[in-house]
């Protein structure tokens, strides 16, 4: 629930649960609220193509909900702390399960960093 803050413009609302109804970019926006993560972990996670990935990373990064940095020649993804809607997707995303083991397993198969 959102208290204190800002309503959200309702057609934004719209626009973000629409784009949240996938589940892989519901699952990476949940998995990004608690560990960065590069595209290459995310083909792990899913058993999914590099360029499905970027896909739906892509339509995340369009509205503002994630950004990337570089490390080195790897691009590495995270929630965009500047979106203005943030606190209402974050509401969203802690109502949800952790996807924190699906990390734990990476790294148990040593593919947890395999980008750096």
């Amino acid at each position: 629930m959102i208290t204190n803050r800002s309503t959200i413009d309702m057609e934004r609302a719209a626009n973000v649960l629409k784009l949240l109804g996938d589940k892989t970019r519901l699952t990476m926006m949940r998995i990004l609220s608690e560990q960065d993560c590069c595209v290459c972990e995310f083909v792990e996670i899913f058993q999914a193509s590099q360029p499905a990935i970027s896909q739906h990373i892509r339509k995340l990064k369009d509205v503002g909900l994630v950004r990337e940095s570089r490390r080195g020649q790897w691009i590495i993804y995270s929630l965009n702390e500047d979106y203005e809607y943030l606190p209402f997707v974050k509401g969203l995303l802690e109502a949800l399960p952790s996807q924190e083991y699906r990390l734990i397993e990476l790294e148990k198969q040593g593919k947890r960093i395999s980008c750096e």
